[in-house]
């Protein structure tokens, strides 16, 4: 799903209208600071997994050497 600019003009007027121009300054900060740590949390889980899938690879690889 991709969102042009029309789309993102459109988003931000409805903010504006909804939240009014004094918290839609403290709402993106939130939202930032939301998206900051779901990305953090993503690259951590990736990691993990890539770890994990690895550490399977290796115990599957010297299996198939010791047999």
């Amino acid at each position: 799903m991709q969102i042009g600019i029309p789309g993102l003009i459109l988003i931000l007027v409805i903010a504006l209208v909804i939240f009014g121009p004094k918290k839609l300054p403290e709402l993106g900060r939130a939202t930032g600071e939301t998206l900051k740590e779901f990305k953090k949390s993503t690259r951590e889980l990736t990691g993990d997994v890539t770890d994990e899938v690895k550490e399977v690879k290796d115990i599957v690889s010297n299996d198939q050497k010791n047999s």
